[in-house]
Protein backbone atom coordinates (compact mmCIF):
# COMPACT_ATOMS: atom_id res chain seq x y z
CA UNK A 1 0.00 0.00 0.00
CA UNK A 2 0.91 3.12 -0.97
CA UNK A 3 1.14 5.82 2.56
CA UNK A 4 -0.16 9.56 1.99
CA UNK A 5 -0.30 12.22 3.47
CA UNK A 6 -2.44 15.45 2.63
CA UNK A 7 -0.60 18.46 3.53
CA UNK A 8 -3.49 21.28 3.60
CA UNK A 9 -7.08 19.94 4.06
CA UNK A 10 -8.47 22.88 1.88
CA UNK A 11 -10.86 22.49 -1.34
CA UNK A 12 -8.25 20.14 -3.33
CA UNK A 13 -7.00 18.72 -0.40
CA UNK A 14 -10.23 17.03 0.74
CA UNK A 15 -11.06 16.05 -2.31
CA UNK A 16 -8.12 14.39 -3.25
CA UNK A 17 -8.25 12.86 0.35
CA UNK A 18 -11.19 10.85 -0.42
CA UNK A 19 -10.32 10.12 -3.47
CA UNK A 20 -6.81 8.28 -1.99
CA UNK A 21 -8.78 6.79 0.21
CA UNK A 22 -11.30 4.48 -2.23
CA UNK A 23 -7.89 3.84 -3.72
CA UNK A 24 -7.24 -0.27 -3.69
CA UNK A 25 -3.62 0.19 -3.60
CA UNK A 26 -2.96 3.79 -1.07
CA UNK A 27 -4.33 4.72 2.31
CA UNK A 28 -4.21 8.17 4.07
CA UNK A 29 -1.89 8.31 7.12
CA UNK A 30 -3.25 11.79 7.78
CA UNK A 31 -4.43 15.23 7.00
CA UNK A 32 -3.27 18.30 8.11
CA UNK A 33 -4.51 21.57 9.24
CA UNK A 34 -3.37 25.45 10.11
CA UNK A 35 -6.29 26.27 12.10
CA UNK A 36 -9.49 25.07 13.34
CA UNK A 37 -12.78 25.54 10.99
CA UNK A 38 -15.78 23.22 9.47
CA UNK A 39 -13.17 21.14 7.16
CA UNK A 40 -11.61 19.68 10.74
CA UNK A 41 -14.61 18.48 11.33
CA UNK A 42 -15.44 17.00 7.91
CA UNK A 43 -11.68 15.08 8.37
CA UNK A 44 -12.56 14.07 11.89
CA UNK A 45 -15.69 11.90 10.47
CA UNK A 46 -13.68 10.31 7.55
CA UNK A 47 -11.74 8.71 10.09
CA UNK A 48 -8.23 10.57 9.06
CA UNK A 49 -5.72 11.24 11.64
CA UNK A 50 -5.64 15.06 12.18
CA UNK A 51 -2.20 16.59 12.51
CA UNK A 52 -1.49 20.41 12.44
CA UNK A 53 1.43 23.31 11.64
CA UNK A 54 1.68 24.77 15.30
CA UNK A 55 1.24 22.68 18.11
CA UNK A 56 0.57 25.85 19.96
CA UNK A 57 -2.85 25.75 18.15
CA UNK A 58 -3.68 21.86 19.51
CA UNK A 59 -6.52 23.39 22.35
CA UNK A 60 -8.46 25.25 19.45
CA UNK A 61 -8.71 22.00 18.19
CA UNK A 62 -9.28 19.51 20.64
CA UNK A 63 -11.71 22.02 22.53
CA UNK A 64 -13.62 22.28 19.76
CA UNK A 65 -13.59 18.40 19.95
CA UNK A 66 -11.33 17.25 17.00
CA UNK A 67 -8.47 15.06 18.70
CA UNK A 68 -4.77 16.04 17.35
CA UNK A 69 -2.07 13.49 16.40
CA UNK A 70 0.46 15.75 16.28
CA UNK A 71 2.44 17.94 14.18
CA UNK A 72 3.03 18.00 10.08
CA UNK A 73 7.06 17.28 10.64
CA UNK A 74 5.81 13.75 12.30
CA UNK A 75 3.16 13.38 9.78
CA UNK A 76 5.15 13.22 6.66
CA UNK A 77 7.61 10.55 8.53
CA UNK A 78 4.67 7.98 8.31
CA UNK A 79 4.09 8.93 4.67
CA UNK A 80 5.57 7.33 1.06
CA UNK A 81 4.23 10.63 -0.31
CA UNK A 82 3.12 13.61 0.18
CA UNK A 83 0.19 15.83 -1.66
CA UNK A 84 1.05 19.01 -0.89
CA UNK A 85 -2.66 20.99 -1.06
CA UNK A 86 -1.32 24.34 0.74
CA UNK A 87 -1.87 28.08 -0.59
CA UNK A 88 -0.07 28.97 -3.60
CA UNK A 89 3.85 30.21 -2.33
CA UNK A 90 3.49 27.47 1.23
CA UNK A 91 4.38 24.14 -1.00
CA UNK A 92 7.85 25.91 -1.79
CA UNK A 93 8.37 26.88 1.47
CA UNK A 94 7.75 22.98 2.86
CA UNK A 95 10.28 21.60 0.02
CA UNK A 96 12.83 21.79 2.53
CA UNK A 97 11.02 19.52 4.71
CA UNK A 98 10.22 16.95 2.49
CA UNK A 99 14.09 17.04 1.81
CA UNK A 100 15.19 16.66 5.18
CA UNK A 101 12.70 13.39 5.31
CA UNK A 102 13.98 12.14 1.89
CA UNK A 103 9.61 11.89 1.05
CA UNK A 104 8.10 12.33 -2.00
CA UNK A 105 5.60 15.52 -2.95
CA UNK A 106 3.16 16.34 -5.29
CA UNK A 107 2.67 19.86 -5.83
CA UNK A 108 -0.71 21.68 -6.88
CA UNK A 109 -0.84 24.65 -9.96
CA UNK A 110 -0.56 27.33 -7.38
CA UNK A 111 2.93 26.26 -6.96
CA UNK A 112 6.00 27.47 -9.69
CA UNK A 113 7.01 24.93 -12.23
CA UNK A 114 10.13 25.67 -10.90
CA UNK A 115 9.32 24.39 -7.11
CA UNK A 116 8.97 20.94 -8.54
CA UNK A 117 10.95 20.80 -11.67
CA UNK A 118 8.45 18.83 -13.53
CA UNK A 119 4.37 19.93 -14.13
CA UNK A 120 2.49 16.28 -14.75
CA UNK A 121 -0.57 15.34 -16.54
CA UNK A 122 -1.34 11.84 -16.95
CA UNK A 123 -2.16 11.34 -20.27
CA UNK A 124 1.08 13.64 -21.46
CA UNK A 125 4.08 12.17 -19.66
CA UNK A 126 2.91 9.51 -16.81
CA UNK A 127 6.24 7.77 -17.39
CA UNK A 128 8.74 10.74 -17.09
CA UNK A 129 7.43 10.95 -13.74
CA UNK A 130 8.59 7.68 -12.27
CA UNK A 131 11.74 7.88 -9.87
CA UNK A 132 11.12 11.68 -9.42
CA UNK A 133 11.22 13.11 -5.63
CA UNK A 134 8.87 16.01 -6.43
CA UNK A 135 6.35 16.38 -9.21
CA UNK A 136 3.66 19.61 -9.97
CA UNK A 137 0.16 19.05 -10.91
CA UNK A 138 -0.85 21.63 -13.31
CA UNK A 139 -3.92 23.90 -12.23
CA UNK A 140 -7.54 23.51 -13.33
CA UNK A 141 -7.27 25.59 -16.34
CA UNK A 142 -3.88 23.94 -17.74
CA UNK A 143 -5.19 20.72 -16.88
CA UNK A 144 -8.26 20.70 -19.36
CA UNK A 145 -6.39 22.87 -21.81
CA UNK A 146 -3.54 19.96 -22.02
CA UNK A 147 -6.17 17.28 -21.70
CA UNK A 148 -7.49 18.01 -25.26
CA UNK A 149 -4.61 19.93 -26.67
CA UNK A 150 -2.93 16.60 -26.30
CA UNK A 151 -5.85 14.70 -27.64
CA UNK A 152 -5.85 16.85 -30.72
CA UNK A 153 -2.44 17.02 -31.10
CA UNK A 154 -1.62 12.95 -31.37
CA UNK A 155 -4.53 13.06 -33.80
CA UNK A 156 -4.41 15.89 -36.40
CA UNK A 157 -1.42 17.71 -35.55
CA UNK A 158 -1.64 21.16 -34.00
CA UNK A 159 -0.19 24.21 -35.35
CA UNK A 160 -1.49 26.69 -32.84
CA UNK A 161 -4.02 27.47 -30.23
CA UNK A 162 -5.87 30.40 -28.71
CA UNK A 163 -7.86 29.88 -25.53
CA UNK A 164 -9.33 32.47 -23.71
CA UNK A 165 -10.58 31.49 -19.95
CA UNK A 166 -13.72 32.56 -18.09
CA UNK A 167 -12.66 32.36 -14.60
CA UNK A 168 -15.05 32.11 -11.95
CA UNK A 169 -14.49 34.58 -9.06
CA UNK A 170 -14.29 32.05 -6.12
CA UNK A 171 -14.86 29.38 -4.88
CA UNK A 172 -19.05 28.15 -3.81
CA UNK A 173 -17.50 28.00 0.08
CA UNK A 174 -14.96 31.14 -0.17
CA UNK A 175 -17.39 34.37 1.11
CA UNK A 176 -13.80 36.56 1.20
CA UNK A 177 -13.16 36.66 -2.93
CA UNK A 178 -14.96 38.35 -5.69
CA UNK A 179 -15.68 40.08 -8.28
CA UNK A 180 -19.23 41.48 -7.31
CA UNK A 181 -21.09 43.23 -10.34
CA UNK A 182 -17.99 43.08 -12.10
CA UNK A 183 -15.63 41.18 -14.88
CA UNK A 184 -12.00 41.97 -14.51
CA UNK A 185 -9.23 41.23 -17.14
CA UNK A 186 -6.58 38.85 -15.41
CA UNK A 187 -4.48 40.05 -16.24
CA UNK A 188 -5.07 43.29 -18.98
CA UNK A 189 -1.98 42.35 -21.06
CA UNK A 190 -1.54 39.13 -23.39
CA UNK A 191 -0.80 36.59 -22.90
CA UNK A 192 -2.16 35.02 -19.49
CA UNK A 193 -0.27 32.86 -17.45
CA UNK A 194 -2.39 29.71 -18.65
CA UNK A 195 -0.20 29.32 -22.12
CA UNK A 196 3.31 29.42 -20.75
CA UNK A 197 1.74 27.09 -18.24
CA UNK A 198 0.82 24.89 -20.97
CA UNK A 199 4.11 24.52 -22.02
CA UNK A 200 5.39 23.62 -18.88
CA UNK A 201 3.86 20.45 -20.18
CA UNK A 202 3.42 20.44 -23.88
CA UNK A 203 6.55 22.58 -24.81
CA UNK A 204 6.39 22.20 -28.62
CA UNK A 205 2.62 23.63 -28.80
CA UNK A 206 2.61 26.79 -29.67
CA UNK A 207 -0.76 28.78 -27.72
CA UNK A 208 -1.92 32.47 -26.61
CA UNK A 209 -4.52 32.53 -24.03
CA UNK A 210 -6.28 35.19 -22.21
CA UNK A 211 -8.18 35.15 -18.75
CA UNK A 212 -10.80 37.19 -17.45
CA UNK A 213 -12.96 36.72 -13.77
CA UNK A 214 -16.37 37.09 -13.58
CA UNK A 215 -19.07 37.09 -10.88
CA UNK A 216 -19.89 33.41 -10.24
CA UNK A 217 -18.46 29.98 -8.29
CA UNK A 218 -19.44 27.40 -10.59
CA UNK A 219 -16.89 26.43 -13.03
CA UNK A 220 -14.48 28.14 -15.46
CA UNK A 221 -15.33 28.58 -19.20
CA UNK A 222 -13.01 28.14 -22.05
CA UNK A 223 -13.28 28.98 -25.61
CA UNK A 224 -10.51 27.50 -27.60
CA UNK A 225 -9.76 27.54 -31.11
CA UNK A 226 -6.69 25.17 -32.86
CA UNK A 227 -5.52 25.38 -36.00
CA UNK A 228 -5.02 22.20 -37.10
CA UNK A 229 -1.84 20.33 -39.17
CA UNK A 230 -3.72 17.39 -40.82
CA UNK A 231 -7.30 18.16 -42.11
CA UNK A 232 -10.17 16.75 -39.74
CA UNK A 233 -13.46 16.62 -39.59
CA UNK A 234 -16.28 17.40 -36.79
CA UNK A 235 -17.50 13.48 -36.48
CA UNK A 236 -13.66 12.61 -35.98
CA UNK A 237 -13.03 15.21 -33.62
CA UNK A 238 -16.22 14.17 -32.04
CA UNK A 239 -15.09 10.49 -31.70
CA UNK A 240 -11.92 11.36 -30.49
CA UNK A 241 -13.60 13.16 -27.18
CA UNK A 242 -15.20 10.36 -26.75
CA UNK A 243 -12.73 8.11 -26.72
CA UNK A 244 -11.20 10.11 -23.80
CA UNK A 245 -12.69 8.98 -20.43
CA UNK A 246 -11.55 12.41 -19.41
CA UNK A 247 -13.52 14.22 -21.96
CA UNK A 248 -16.90 14.27 -21.31
CA UNK A 249 -19.32 15.35 -24.30
CA UNK A 250 -22.18 17.92 -23.11
CA UNK A 251 -24.99 16.46 -25.32
CA UNK A 252 -27.39 18.89 -26.92
CA UNK A 253 -30.49 17.14 -26.10
CA UNK A 254 -29.37 17.25 -22.55
CA UNK A 255 -30.50 21.01 -22.85
CA UNK A 256 -27.48 22.29 -20.64
CA UNK A 257 -26.39 25.59 -21.57
CA UNK A 258 -24.30 26.74 -18.48
CA UNK A 259 -21.81 25.75 -15.97
CA UNK A 260 -24.92 26.12 -13.49
CA UNK A 261 -26.67 23.47 -14.62
CA UNK A 262 -23.77 21.06 -15.30
CA UNK A 263 -22.93 21.47 -11.90
CA UNK A 264 -26.38 20.56 -10.83
CA UNK A 265 -26.52 17.80 -13.20
CA UNK A 266 -23.18 16.47 -11.54
CA UNK A 267 -25.15 16.39 -8.25
CA UNK A 268 -28.12 14.72 -9.94
CA UNK A 269 -25.84 11.67 -10.71
CA UNK A 270 -24.72 11.14 -7.22
CA UNK A 271 -20.88 12.68 -8.03
CA UNK A 272 -19.15 13.29 -4.67
CA UNK A 273 -19.59 16.92 -3.95
CA UNK A 274 -21.28 17.39 -7.17
CA UNK A 275 -17.11 17.01 -8.66
CA UNK A 276 -16.45 16.97 -12.40
CA UNK A 277 -13.72 15.18 -13.00
CA UNK A 278 -13.49 15.37 -16.49
CA UNK A 279 -13.68 18.56 -19.40
CA UNK A 280 -17.00 19.13 -20.25
CA UNK A 281 -17.15 20.04 -23.38
CA UNK A 282 -20.58 21.20 -25.24
CA UNK A 283 -20.98 19.13 -28.17
CA UNK A 284 -22.65 21.25 -30.27
CA UNK A 285 -19.85 24.20 -29.88
CA UNK A 286 -17.76 21.54 -31.57
CA UNK A 287 -17.07 23.10 -35.25
CA UNK A 288 -14.46 22.44 -37.57
CA UNK A 289 -14.17 25.13 -40.12
CA UNK A 290 -11.96 24.23 -43.48
CA UNK A 291 -11.12 20.93 -42.17
CA UNK A 292 -7.97 22.69 -40.03
CA UNK A 293 -9.48 25.12 -37.81
CA UNK A 294 -11.52 23.84 -34.66
CA UNK A 295 -13.42 25.60 -32.42
CA UNK A 296 -15.31 24.40 -29.36
CA UNK A 297 -16.34 25.73 -25.40
CA UNK A 298 -15.60 23.51 -22.08
CA UNK A 299 -16.36 23.99 -18.71
CA UNK A 300 -13.50 23.42 -16.40
CA UNK A 301 -14.70 22.22 -12.74
CA UNK A 302 -11.64 24.12 -10.63
CA UNK A 303 -12.43 21.84 -7.46
CA UNK A 304 -12.10 19.07 -8.94
CA UNK A 305 -10.49 18.08 -12.61
CA UNK A 306 -6.84 18.16 -10.93
CA UNK A 307 -8.03 15.11 -8.34
CA UNK A 308 -7.63 12.40 -10.57
CA UNK A 309 -4.42 13.73 -11.91
CA UNK A 310 -3.04 14.11 -8.02
CA UNK A 311 -4.18 10.19 -7.57
CA UNK A 312 -2.41 8.97 -10.94
CA UNK A 313 0.73 11.40 -10.16
CA UNK A 314 1.20 9.37 -6.99
CA UNK A 315 1.09 6.27 -8.34
CA UNK A 316 3.77 7.42 -11.20
CA UNK A 317 5.79 8.37 -8.47
CA UNK A 318 5.79 5.60 -6.03
CA UNK A 319 4.64 2.72 -7.81
CA UNK A 320 5.29 0.64 -11.01
CA UNK A 321 1.99 0.52 -12.38
CA UNK A 322 1.85 1.47 -16.01
CA UNK A 323 -0.38 5.01 -16.73
CA UNK A 324 -3.01 3.21 -18.52
CA UNK A 325 -3.61 1.13 -15.55
CA UNK A 326 -3.63 3.60 -13.03
CA UNK A 327 -6.09 5.85 -15.40
CA UNK A 328 -8.19 2.62 -14.94
CA UNK A 329 -7.77 1.81 -11.37
CA UNK A 330 -8.30 5.93 -10.51
CA UNK A 331 -11.95 6.09 -12.00
CA UNK A 332 -13.03 2.92 -11.32
CA UNK A 333 -12.61 3.51 -7.86
CA UNK A 334 -14.22 6.73 -8.03
CA UNK A 335 -16.91 5.51 -9.84
CA UNK A 336 -16.70 7.69 -12.65
CA UNK A 337 -18.85 7.33 -15.75
CA UNK A 338 -17.80 9.88 -18.36
CA UNK A 339 -20.64 12.71 -19.27
CA UNK A 340 -19.88 11.43 -22.76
Amino acid sequence: MIKVAVNGYGTIGKRVADAVACQPDMEIVGVSKTSMNADAYVAKARGYPLYIADLSKRADFEDAGVPVAGSVAEMITKADVVVDATPGGVGLKNRPMYEQHGVRAIYQGGEKHATAGFSFNSSVNYDEARGRQFVRVVSCNTTGLVRIINEVDRAFGVGKVRAVMVRRGGDPGDVKRGPIDAIVLDPVTLPSHHGPDVQSVLPHIEITTAAMIVPTTFMHMHAVQMTLKRPATREQVIELFRAHSRIGLVKGPSGIRSSAELKEYMQDIGRPRSDMWENGVFEESVSVVDGTELWLFQAIHQEADVVVENVDAIRAIASDVPAAESIRMTEEALGFVALG
